[in-house]
């Protein structure tokens, strides 16, 4: 004999039933078969919603049993051929009529019972079986009906009754050794007690019931046909990447059951465990589809972890105090004062001190919890021993669970450091001896997000998903996008990166997509996109908590710098290209920059000083291996040395900065490059880079800009460069005559630091530079008298928005 169960999804419909019957008869060319089905998808909460509604008093009520019987006659229809309906729509109308009749006196009563609960919801199973059974024998399938209140006693013990095993064992022998018939058909999820009242299994109780016959007829395999094709890695509703699993222990599947894995209902595996008796997890729409195999033992398939689950609408309740320590008792106590309510405890965990035991429980348990300890610890809460207990709610449990995690090191410093380095708080953990299952309390906003973490560390070793918020689609914005379009396959193969851009932002508009932007046409799609607001950007990055987040400001903005403290708290990481945060006040940047440690994110902005250079990446190997900087000299303005190397005095200085500007070398307003201010900010993020606390009055200016340059708009600018013509020329002359090349150095010394136009002789490191070259030299204790050079191009679109994608690569792999 063979035990087989349909879920409710693979009996919402005639056409679904259809299926089933297909199945059906195939399978049982091979053996006898106990079928055991579902209600219809969704009739049992109608049936409990309308007894709901009626014990309320609300007489909509009616029209939840309408939409029950409506269903149920329309099945009988589609199904059946017309000369075999008569029978089974009287038989539905009557049932109908009964729970009308019940549901009445509830609404009179303004009460529901657990009693009238399983007898309402039990006319789910019992219709749907009735209706399936009469579709095989109008078919020409032979098919036995049976009534499973009939053989399944259990206690009165109502919505969660418990099995009397003896008994029922007894009554499923003593019918199946009488009946002849290939296919029996039973409703699932009902029972009945001692006295011949209907009780119920709990919800998913239709596997139990699968699982008890199996058991009690030494089946050769009970299948589970559900809407998946087996158990999964992870639910697939929040990982798009979770796999089925082909094998799986009968310990692992309890396990994953327990922790949310909706396939099967925990109950199920116990019954037959015990007699190994093998379980299939099938899809009734791909019956093909190989499934999952439940077993005793399995093969070796790699995975160290077999998979991950979460329960949600949890709260841990805490008992603390120091009159704990040391005194036997309080578990106890806690214990019994929560099994006198019956709260189900999910977890447990105590500090070593003894001065607290954490507890895990439904949130729907917790104020009934409260009542019941605070009651029991009355008089030590009263003397400051104990004190009153403490309730967290909107948590839910993540866990791992796996039998080849047994003696196998560094599974919980993978899982803890995972989950920490994308900012989930663990609020408890704990752990069997068994090892088969770790187990984190954390906040229900971080269960996705940890879900897809765990996924990615122990199950995809493909790659890691990266999800980019870009805000700046200018011209290093949009070179930006460009490069990472191109590069989107090499990363995926050679770095196991897949880079998801989820929100493009610019001044006017901005663009969202969790499943990712395309990137073939991002322009056109941002332009349909919402009106831009940076606050609501940043909120939804936040409310949407994916994983490896990282924040890319392609600006030059103020405003968008503000916003990266929110973002850091939140464990987003930050590139930024925009300098203004980190040549910010000192108390901002260093803010900044512990926020970053505090959370375990990165902020980055290696493109601040010299473009793609590794500038800053150098300053601070330098720093982090032990070494100190003593001076540093520089060229850090790419724009002002393409403008110094271009100007022989044949063209007015004004052109050459022009030039400059419209290659993409200056910043949006030129003057913060001609009057040294660019350079102020990039030696002051060196400084304090090398650890030196740094303001910007701090440092000394010898600007070579005439004051009639520096007022007024861009345009204005460019006409008083040309008025000033000679004051250039003359700059030039001076350097000429004295065989010496104009350079606009910065420096620091001594915790100093000056920036100037200077003559550089060519005798000089910084003398042969050319074009928009940038070039540091740092002189340190390991670099005393050679210094450790950087150089190369330090200004141009192209290679800005390299260097910030070199960041966001740097900061996708830590």
């Amino acid at each position: 004999m063979q035990v087989l169960k349909f879920g409710g999804t693979s009996v919402a419909s005639a056409e679904n039933i259809n299926k089933v019957v297909e199945i059906v008869s195939a399978t049982i060319k091979k053996e006898p078969a106990v079928v055991v089905v579902s209600a219809l998808g969704g009739v049992t909460d109608l049936l409990l919603g309308a007894a709901t509604l009626a014990a309320a008093g609300d007489e909509t009520y009616r029209e939840k049993l309408t939409t029950v019987e409506q269903r149920h006659l329309d099945a009988v229809k589609q199904l059946l051929p017309v000369a075999g309906q008569s029978q089974l729509l009287s038989l539905v109308k009557k049932a109908c009529n009964e729970i009308e009749d019940i549901c009445n006196g509830i609404f009179l009563l303004r009460e529901l019972t657990a009693r009238s609960k399983d007898r309402i919801a039990s006319y789910g199973e019992w219709l749907s079986s009735q209706i399936i059974a009469a579709r095989f024998n109008t078919g020409g399938v032979a098919a036995q009906w049976i009534d499973a209140r009939t053989l399944i006693r259990t206690n009165s013990n109502f919505t969660a009754a418990e099995v009397d095993y003896v008994v029922t064992n007894q009554q499923v022998h003593q019918y199946f050794n009488k009946a002849e018939s290939a296919l029996f058909i039973l409703p699932g999820f009902i029972a009945s007690d001692s006295n011949g009242i209907t009780t119920t299994l709990g919800r998913g109780g239709s596997d139990f019931t699968a699982a008890i016959m199996a058991s009690a007829l030494d089946a050769t395999v009970l299948e589970i046909w559900t809407d998946v094709s087996g158990m999964m890695t992870a639910d697939p509703r929040l990982t798009s990447n979770a796999r089925i699993i082909p094998q799986i222990s009968y310990q692992e599947a309890m396990e994953l059951s327990h922790f949310g894995a909706k396939v099967i209902y925990p109950p199920t595996i116990q019954p037959v465990m015990g007699k190994g008796i093998p379980v299939w997890i099938k899809n009734t729409f791909a019956p093909a589809d190989e499934g999952t195999l439940i077993e005793a033992v399995t093969r070796k398939d790699g995975d160290i972890v077999r998979g991950i689950s979460s329960i949600n609408n949890i709260a841990l309740i805490s008992l603390e105090g120091s009159g704990m320590i040391g005194i036997p008792g309080f578990s106890k106590r806690l214990f019994e004062a929560l099994s006198s309510e019956k709260i189900n405890v999910i977890l447990i965990t105590q500090s070593s001190s003894e001065h607290s035991i954490c507890v895990g429980i439904d949130t729907a348990s917790a104020t009934k919890a409260k009542q019941a300890v605070d009651a029991a610890f009355a008089n030590e809460i009263a003397l400051s021993k104990v004190e009153p207990l403490q309730i967290e709610s909107d948590l839910s449990i993540v866990a791992l669970v796996g039998e080849n995690m047994k003696s196998h090191p560094g599974i919980s410093g993978r899982m803890f450091s995972a989950m920490g380095r994308n900012g989930v708080n663990v609020r408890a953990i704990a752990q069997g001896s068994s090892e088969k299952n770790i187990s984190a309390v954390i906040a229900t906003r971080d269960v996705r997000k940890s879900i897809n973490v765990l996924h990615e560390e122990f199950f995809e070793t493909s790659y890691k998903q990266v999800n980019l918020y870009i805000t700046g689609t200018g011209n290093v914005g949009a070179r930006l996008l460009a490069q990472i379009q191109q590069q989107v396959a090499f990363m995926q193969v050679h770095q196991h990166l897949q880079v998801n851009i989820v929100g493009i932002s610019n001044s006017r508009k901005m663009l969202l997509k969790e499943e990712g932007i395309n990137m073939s046409d991002w322009k056109a799609q941002l332009e349909q996109g919402e009106v831009a607001n940076l606050q609501q950007f940043v909120g939804e990055i936040i409310s949407r908590n994916l994983r490896n987040s990282i924040f890319v400001d392609v600006t030059a903005s103020d405003v968008v710098a503000g916003v990266y403290a929110q973002l850091l708290e939140k464990s987003v990481n930050v590139v930024a290209c925009n300098k203004v945060a980190a040549s910010s006040a000192y108390s901002n940047y260093k803010k900044l920059k512990d926020l970053a440690r505090a959370y375990n994110c990165q902020f980055l902005f290696e493109t601040n000083v010299g473009a793609a250079l590794p500038i800053i990446a150098t300053l601070n190997d330098l720093v982090s291996s032990g070494d100190t900087i003593h001076r540093m000299q520089a060229v850090l303005s790419g724009t002002l040395n393409f403008v110094f190397n271009n100007y022989d005095g044949t063209r007015k200085f004004a052109d050459v900065v022009k030039q400059a500007q419209d290659e993409g070398y200056t910043e949006p307003d030129p003057r913060l490059d001609l009057s040294g201010t660019d350079v102020m900010r990039k030696i002051m993020i060196l400084a304090r880079e090398a650890g030196h606390k740094m303001e910007m009055e701090d440092i000394s200016n010898n600007s070579f800009m005439p004051a009639s340059c520096m007022t007024g708009t861009v345009a204005d600018f460019y006409t008083s460069m040309v008025k000033e013509e000679a004051h250039f020329k003359q700059l030039l002359e001076k350097a000429n005559a004295a065989g010496c090349k104009l350079k606009f150095v910065a420096s620091f010394e001594n915790g100093k630091a000056a920036v100037g136009l200077q003559h550089i002789d060519p005798k000089h490191d910084l003398y042969h530079l050319y074009g928009k070259d940038n070039i540091v030299l740092f002189y340190t204790d390991r670099y005393k008298e050679q210094p450790m050079v950087v150089k190369g191009a330090g200004a141009g679109a192209e290679v800005t928005a390299s260097g910030v994608f070199a960041d966001i690569i740097r900061a996708s792999k830590k």
